[in-house]
């Protein structure tokens, strides 16, 4: 398990299930901004752009709307750190989405 070095995941109650299990433990660098910042902008994309706007009745629908908002974010989303390109163009050279696979 890889973890910051937040207290809640320092504890020694935290650190001793990990162990009972047989878990091997693994922290990140203390007070590091580097280690989750990619994460961290991805959520705050998410949460602002999609899910504050909607008030989702279901799980379902909640997936539903986030399967979208993902497709939109890595196929159609121009991104100011990636000049402008999609991840999909930037990372994998698609300019195009794939076709989706035959049920």
């Amino acid at each position: 398990m890889n973890t910051d070095q937040r207290s809640q995941f320092t504890s020694s109650a935290f650190i001793s299930v990990l162990k009972q299990n047989k878990i091997q433990i693994s922290m990140d660098g203390k007070a590091c901004w580097r280690d989750n910042v990619f994460a961290e902008r991805l959520w705050k994309s998410v949460k602002y752009e999609e899910v504050y706007r909607h008030g989702y009745d279901t799980v379902s629908i909640a997936r539903q709307a986030l399967n979208r908002y993902f497709e939109f974010y890595n196929r159609r989303r121009p991104h100011s750190t990636l000049d402008g390109m999609t991840p999909d163009t930037a990372y994998f050279n698609l300019s195009k989405p794939p076709l989706a696979a035959a049920a």
